[in-house]
């Protein structure tokens, strides 16, 4: 899993499909590569440092656990919302998911 640089983040804003909800907005774009790019934006708007790497943390790991269930090739930015600071990393789980099979980047179980 790459990180993004600043032009990708710009790119992916600009030319990429979003959703949102309470927790996280995430938005995406194909990147031709044969792997996923992930970039995660908490702004200090969410808390001090401390609050704002635990949120980073969660998010991180939510996505690790079910990277296999997601499509490769996509640039992945997602953005830490306040109602992100209070939930589980379960609540993360099911809230990427969601967001990810409404934007088309998760696979169809069999």
């Amino acid at each position: 899993m790459e990180s993004l640089k600043n032009l990708d983040f710009r790119r992916i804003y600009h030319d990429g499909k979003s959703r949102a909800d309470q927790m996280i907005v995430m938005y995406v774009l194909e990147n031709d590569l044969p792997e996923n790019r992930l970039g995660i934006t908490v702004s200090k708007k969410i808390g001090n440092s401390v609050i704002r790497h635990r949120v980073k943390r969660i998010i991180k790991e939510a996505y690790r656990l079910h990277e296999d269930e997601y499509r490769s090739g996509w640039d992945i930015v997602i953005i830490a919302r306040k109602g992100a600071i209070t939930k589980k990393s379960t609540d993360m789980e099911v809230s990427l998911r969601r967001l990810g099979k409404g934007l088309g980047i998760v696979k169809e179980k069999i």
